[in-house]
């Protein structure tokens, strides 16, 4: 676990919120990371506590790694508690340096989802609804199912056919979790239809956003859906694993803001994408349906495996 005062400071900075992400955010890209980790916590609040500070503290932080201007943002408002029952496993996951693969951490991460205090569902689907196209893509209902036949019927070069091949070359099912079985019809609403339809378009949107399948990109897209719905596990695994890498790996904190940062600021510029009949697609072009939707892919700010090839050398 890391220092006490440290974890103390961390905490205190979740309850009450306090501090500027535009500085903060400036400070880390030029090595502070007693920043990085003050930045962590900020994000750790609307995470866990303040969902509707989501906007306000990514869209400053945003600015300030950018080296733009950005008015002063209050992120002490709302009346949520910061769970004391988060802390223990949260720590501890932090202090959990074995590799794990992707699906057992996305669990171990998405437990964490839990410590949550009694309003803290509610928030997060206020804060949700003020996302352009939330609203209307919602009201469509509980979003069938895509199934493998009908991709498989799609025409070479089509945006179903690259899915298809996706599925298939990569071993991947469809949705990574079973949405029935997590409940997620039990949500209120817009809530059961949003992480619905995330576990549906995650891997989809990684083809029509331009992400590649690596870790980095992994990291890029989870801005881009936190910036397009308010996605809450999103802003969970972006706030732990900025201050895991704070806490353990300080060195890597620039790159991962750098990623999560314009993964946001594409998911900002790009049109929402929650509504799309992607059925009414699937046979065009993927290029011709990103022009159709007004999609520009990805401008990677580094090579998008980066990580894998660092691995590969040895050097993490």
């Amino acid at each position: 676990m890391p220092d006490l005062a440290i974890t103390q400071s961390f905490e205190s900075i979740v309850q009450s919120g306090r501090g500027d992400p535009v500085s903060l955010a400036r400070a880390a890209k030029q090595g502070d990371m007693a920043a990085g980790a003050d930045l962590a916590a900020l994000l750790t609040r609307a995470g866990w506590v303040e969902p509707e500070t989501i906007v306000d503290v990514y869209d400053a932080a945003t600015a300030g790694w950018l080296g733009e201007d950005h008015p002063p943002v209050d992120l002490t408002r709302g009346s949520g508690q910061a769970s004391t029952a988060l802390w223990p496993p949260f720590w501890d996951l932090i202090d959990d340096m074995v590799m794990t693969d992707a699906g057992t951490f996305t669990t171990r991460v998405a437990s964490l989802g839990q410590y949550v205090d009694a309003g803290f569902v509610a928030r997060a689907g206020r804060a949700s609804l003020a996302f352009t196209g939330v609203p209307d893509a919602a009201a469509q209902g509980w979003p069938p199912k895509f199934t493998m036949n009908e991709l498989s019927l799609c025409p070479a070069g089509s945006l179903g056919h690259e899915f298809y091949r996706q599925m298939i070359d990569n071993n991947f099912d469809l949705e990574v979790l079973d949405r029935d079985a997590l409940g997620l019809s039990k949500l209120p609403p817009p809530l059961d239809y949003l992480n619905a339809r995330a576990l549906q378009c995650h891997d989809l949107w990684h083809l029509v956003g331009g992400y590649h399948l690596t870790a980095l990109h992994e990291t890029a897209i989870s801005g881009f859906q936190l910036a397009q719905f308010g996605h809450n596990y999103s802003a969970q695994y972006l706030a732990f694993i900025l201050t895991k890498a704070a806490l353990k790996r300080p060195e890597g904190v620039p790159l991962l803001l750098e990623v999560t940062l314009t993964g946001w600021r594409h998911g900002r510029t790009t049109p929402s994408l929650m509504g799309v009949d992607w059925q009414g697609v699937w046979n065009e072009p993927t290029a011709r349906v990103r022009e159709r939707l007004g999609v520009t892919a990805y401008a990677s700010p580094v090579p998008a495996d980066l990580i894998e090839q660092m691995r590969q050398a040895g050097m993490i």
